[in-house]
């Protein structure tokens, strides 16, 4: 099982010229290191003893950090290179061939200071750079580049490029190995949610089923005197208050919430796809609303109406936020706001995104199921937050996995109904929707209160290679 707060390493390559000056590269470990215990993170790399200064440039130094790489590859995520001088290329692309580690790949240089250009302390890493990424490019190996050609470790854009960096690391990583469960069959009506289980595995997802009734089986045997059941009310009660819910249905909520967690547990899901309607109303008597909110509170996103590939892209943007997501329906204009639009679902999103969070009804699927029998569902609305939406989908004509992403805000903008709601105010929200329509994405997509378009598009457009649109580019 993959989650958010797996642990994670980052190897470093230190690339070196030996005609430059030692000093440098003894320099740029020490500081590399302190940034590194600044942000939190765990570095793999050489001892000074264990090549010259610890710096990567015979064919001999690239084997011996390669195979330091290889002990840790469980772990690594990621690699940065460093250049605290030209670098010797072939020394960075022979450690990442060698060390065949398949992950994302960043590449630093540093400046040189005009007052520094003698030969003691001149750098040419601005160069050195422009040829290290040339032989990863012949190598076939991807990589990502810092915001600035060149910085130094302790500069804050590059800080925050170090950031950014491990969050698409943890993208890249928990998106290859992710294991969702999708529980009962998609509703009939909607084609809409369709995908290839078959493109997907061969991306590293992998999606394991089970049939609705077997769900409903296990919950119907359990009793309000369970110690497992009693365990699950009490959370349910911590998460929200149970309002008006009858007692009757509370119970049910907490017996399908046991087996619900029992069947991710013994299959190592991370996420899961839930058909929520109408089969579950009608022989159940209550929704699932409620459970898949705690889910998604606590980093296992769960997606509503069978939308696997939906909650593949909660998982994708949870990982690259470190805050939870929520599928939502493109629902309605705002008024004549060309700009601004209304995001919906029945009612379940995370907690983080209701403050005002209550157990409720779910009317519209009332009018057809009876509302007594929509008990779990929750309703809120969302505040002003900062907002990046997105949605991954699988194209089967075209054999492939696109996706499309983009950023914008939710609003404090008046909004009188019932459900999950927000108002969403996204620049050329016309034009996106042409996008959406013209290339058959899905009504589901999905949403995260940060600012994280940019990583998704970098960890799933260049290193999954999935067919990406950034709608803020």
């Amino acid at each position: 099982m993959s989650t958010t707060k797996s642990p994670l390493s980052i190897g470093i390559i230190i690339g070196n010229r030996d005609f430059f000056p030692d000093s440098l590269v003894e320099k740029a470990r020490t500081e590399i290191i302190d940034v590194f215990a600044k942000l939190k993170l765990t570095p793999v790399l050489l001892e000074s003893t264990d090549t010259k200064l610890g710096g990567v440039e015979t064919f001999r130094e690239a084997q011996k950090c390669a195979e330091l790489f290889k002990k840790h590859s469980g772990e690594i995520a990621g690699v940065l290179v460093l250049l605290p001088n030209f670098g010797d290329e072939k020394g960075v692309a022979d450690t990442l061939k060698m060390a065949n580690l398949n992950v994302p790949v960043l590449v630093q240089a540093y400046p040189d200071e005009l007052t520094k250009m003698n030969v003691v302390n001149r750098r040419d890493s601005w160069c050195g750079k422009i040829s290290v990424c040339n032989n990863l490019y012949q190598y076939g190996i991807k990589y990502s580049l810092t915001s600035q050609h060149v910085s130094f470790p302790s500069d804050i854009p590059f800080q925050q490029d170090l950031k950014d960096f491990v969050a698409v690391c943890r993208v890249v990583r928990g998106v290859r190995n992710v294991r969702i469960g999708a529980v009962g069959a998609r509703p009939g009506a909607f084609n809409t949610v369709r995908y290839s289980e078959k493109i997907l595995q061969r991306n590293g997802i992998t999606v394991t089923t089970v049939d609705l009734s077997e769900i409903l089986g296990k919950a119907n045997k359990l009793t309000k005197d369970d110690a497992s059941v009693k365990q699950h009310l009490e959370a349910i009660n911590a998460y929200v208050p149970q309002g008006k819910t009858p007692n009757e249905a509370m119970l049910q909520i907490a017996k399908l919430d046991v087996v619900l967690k029992e069947f991710m547990e013994e299959y190592a899901l991370d996420a899961t796809a839930i058909q929520c309607w109408t089969s579950l109303q009608q022989n159940y008597g209550c929704n699932v609303c409620t459970s898949m909110s705690i889910m998604s509170e606590n980093m296992l996103p769960s997606a509503c109406e069978v939308d696997v590939t939906g909650t593949l892209s909660m998982y994708a943007m949870q990982l690259a936020s470190g805050s939870p997501s929520a599928l939502v329906d493109w629902n309605n204009n705002y008024a004549d706001d060309p700009n601004k639009c209304v995001l919906f679902h029945c009612g379940n999103w995370a907690k983080s995104f209701l403050p005002d969070i209550k157990m409720d009804t779910a009317p519209i699927l009332g009018t057809t199921v009876g509302v007594e029998n929509t008990y779990g569902a929750l309703d809120g609305r969302t505040p002003a937050n900062p907002l990046t939406y997105g949605r991954i989908s699988t194209d089967d004509p075209k054999g492939i996995i696109k996706a499309y992403f983009g950023e914008g805000e939710l609003t404090d903008d008046p909004l009188k109904t019932f459900g999950n709601r927000a108002v969403a105010q996204i620049p050329d929200l016309q034009g996106l929707m042409q996008y959406v329509c013209r290339n058959g994405f899905e009504h589901h997509v999905v949403m995260n209160a940060s600012r994280t378009g940019t990583i998704l598009q970098e960890a799933l457009g260049n290193y999954m290679g999935w067919e990406i649109y950034n709608h803020n580019v």
